[in-house]
């Protein structure tokens, strides 16, 4: 019998005791031996749930319990997260998260201590959901260079985008919708404004380049401030709104960027609806490959934790490589990305956008009285300074 202990009994660590015990079988026939929960830490009290029997208040009993071989952590965010995982690990315990805030801030260093301990630290489930990417990355994409990462990494911002865009629905009444269904905290700031998507692009990039990404270094924004009228401009180009993290990786310097994109029919991403997300990784030798899966919910981020469990309870005594340096790569400021814009504009300004963008072609914006037109490639910085000189403008990134 291999035990676990579950810290944190909230939406995720819930899934996980439920996906231990109901594919219990299956999970022994793959490991080779029984795994069950021992203890489950939580400051509160769950009367007449089944983990009821296994609670404890006191992370000193699952530290100091040598059965205990691998520890779930799905608290969220760093503290007292970080310090339970690091006390686990010095024990010689496996941990697996989905936290992805602890790993994007103190990843390096838990993965440190796995190595010395003789144990592992995994976190499939802090990026994507269910989607099994950090293990393709660890495992057959290992041998790859990897010279870019993309992804919708956000299944509550992707569900807005889509309801808006198909129920012509304005942000408050869809986010509102989005926390009445559980896909929103009643706090959405680190979903809407991008802060998630950030953390895993930070993620997911240190591992595709062996170098601690900062993520408070990744230029973000998230989707509050889209309209009705954005998505009458993205239509009116053929294409629709998603919140794209994107990372290309150089010898010099990674370009990273979380945005709202506008991204056409022919991109892999605009048939990537609701709480789905998807993730794409470009590597020198085999092009691109493509992961897609549920971005949210309970059961879909609790599998991806399960396997990490599988994994650590097939290797007891072993470190399983997960691994990035302390060293940071250059990072591109903001003003120096390159990108396209698609313009919308009043048609009384069509004149000057001629002579600022030196725009020659132009369409219906979608919206009475309005034009719109799709720019070269040109540096952020020159962009801001040319849409400066336009009155009552708005704008889209595009991914052409």
């Amino acid at each position: 019998m291999i035990y676990a202990a579950v810290l944190g009994y909230g939406t995720v660590g819930s899934g996980v005791v439920e996906a231990l015990g109901t594919n219990r079988e299956k999970i022994a026939a793959a490991v080779g031996d029984e795994i069950a929960v021992k203890y489950v830490l939580d400051l509160r009290e769950f009367p007449g749930d089944p983990a009821e029997k296994l609670l404890v208040h006191d992370f000193s009993v699952i530290e100091e319990d040598d059965s205990v071989q691998i520890v779930v952590e799905t608290m969220g965010g760093v503290h007292p997260a970080y310090e339970f995982s690091l006390a686990a690990l010095k024990k010689g315990k496996s941990v697996c998260t989905s936290n992805k805030a602890l790993v994007a801030e103190k990843g390096c260093e838990l993965m440190a201590a796995a190595r010395e301990n003789g144990c592992s630290y995994l976190f499939e489930a802090s990026c994507g959901g269910g989607i099994p990417v950090i293990r393709a990355l660890n495992t057959s994409l290992a041998g790859e260079k990897i010279t870019e990462i993309a992804g919708i990494l956000n299944g509550t911002t992707n569900y807005i985008l889509t309801r808006m865009e198909k129920e012509h629905l304005n942000y408050p009444e869809v986010l509102a919708d989005a926390q009445a269904l559980g896909y929103a905290e009643k706090d959405p700031t680190a979903d809407v404004e991008g802060h998630d998507a950030c953390r895993k692009l930070a993620i997911l990039t240190s591992l595709a380049c062996g170098k601690r990404v900062e993520y408070t270094r990744i230029p973000t924004e998230g989707i509050s401030g889209i309209t009705q009228e954005d998505f009458r401009l993205a239509a009116a180009a053929g294409c629709r709104i998603r919140l794209l993290a994107d990372a290309v990786i150089a010898e010099e310097q990674v370009e990273a960027v979380v945005a709202p994109f506008a991204v056409p029919e022919n991109s892999f991403f605009y048939g990537i609806n609701d709480v789905f997300n998807a993730v794409s990784v470009t590597g020198n030798v085999l092009g691109e490959a493509v992961f897609v899966g549920r971005g949210a919910g309970k059961l879909a981020t609790a599998s991806a934790v399960v396997g990490d469990v599988l994994d650590c309870a097939k290797n007891i005594g072993k470190t399983i490589p997960s691994f990035w340096a302390e060293e940071e790569p250059a990072m591109a400021e903001k003003d120096s990305l390159v990108f396209r814009f698609l313009v919308s504009i009043p048609e009384t300004e069509k004149s000057k956008a001629e002579a600022v963008f030196g725009a020659t072609e132009f369409f219906d914006a979608g919206t009475e009285g309005r034009l719109a037109f799709l720019t070269g490639e040109m540096q952020e910085q020159a962009f801001d300074r040319a849409f400066a000189e336009l009155e009552n403008a708005r704008f889209l990134r595009a991914r052409f």
